[in-house]
């Protein structure tokens, strides 16, 4: 099993939603929890693709973190 990292953010109309480490791989969504379902949709065709075109699947090497300030 793989895990990628996915960010989403508010977009004027609706959410968008992207992996840093799947280049490419992008999904909207009326709110945040479609976004998120979608960017899941989104990442398995994107992976299946990938493999059956023999392409290496990429690593994961993005992480996130809040960072706090005053």
């Amino acid at each position: 099993m793989r895990r990628f990292l996915i960010v989403i953010e508010k977009a004027e109309g609706n959410y968008s939603a992207y992996s840093p480490d799947l280049p490419g791989c992008v999904a909207t969504g009326a709110t945040r929890e479609d976004a998120e379902k979608n960017m899941h949709e989104a990442i398995q065709l994107h992976v299946r693709g990938l493999q059956e075109d023999n392409l290496p699947i990429p690593e994961s090497h993005s992480s996130a973190e809040y960072v706090s300030v005053s």
